[in-house]
């Protein structure tokens, strides 16, 4: 008999009622691995850093005065005033190895993206912040898989929007900090959020 438990998404989506765009990850890591409780909450993950050296030209920004965590009070005020909704892509997983990475990770449940959208009326864009998170993403809205750093378009009732395609801001990915950092950079001013 296999003893594979499922694991429920720990945290809610966090939607702004200004938001204009909306990034899924995958799945958060196992809770011993958080510095706060928020996306991205890994001091290994560096979405923070890459939003820092965007908006901030500081890859520290979002770091608390000790630099052991990530500031998530700091985070959120961001976010609201820059209207970028968070959440994940998958509702429910079993994790078939004891770590983060998404290619052991299998989705039980898909994120409930129309009940997302629908309380987020200025969102125009959908951003996946890797892979898995397209993949899973791609078999929700039925688009084309975009290429990273590209966009292709999903029709959501009459409105036509945009699903962005984003490197992963896993240090697995191998790509320096910088170069993910300009990949949504270019995103972000295409938006209009820059």
């Amino acid at each position: 008999m296999n003893d594979i438990k499922s694991e429920k998404h720990p945290l809610e989506p966090f939607l702004p009622e200004n938001a204009k765009v909306l990034m899924l990850g995958s799945f958060p890591p196992k809770r011993e691995r958080w510095s706060m409780d928020f996306f991205y909450p890994n001091l290994q993950n560096d979405m923070w850093r890459i939003f820092g050296l965007i908006f901030f030209g500081n890859k520290d920004h979002f770091l608390t005065d000790n630099k052991k965590a990530f500031c998530a009070e700091r985070i959120r005020m961001f976010l609201a005033e820059k209207g970028v909704a968070l959440g994940d892509t998958a509702k429910e997983v079993i994790r078939h190895k004891d770590n983060a990475s998404d290619k052991f990770l299998e989705v039980v449940e898909s994120v409930d993206l129309e009940h997302m959208l629908r309380q987020l009326p200025d969102c125009r864009a959908v951003i996946t912040t890797g892979q898995k998170a397209t993949d899973t993403l791609l078999s929700v809205v039925g688009a084309e898989q975009p290429k990273v750093g590209s966009f292709s378009e999903f029709c959501f009732g009459e409105k036509v929007m945009k699903l962005y395609r984003m490197p992963s801001s896993s240090r697995a990915y191998p790509k320096p900090l910088e170069e993910k950092a300009s990949v949504y950079k270019a995103m972000f001013a295409d938006i209009g959020i820059l």
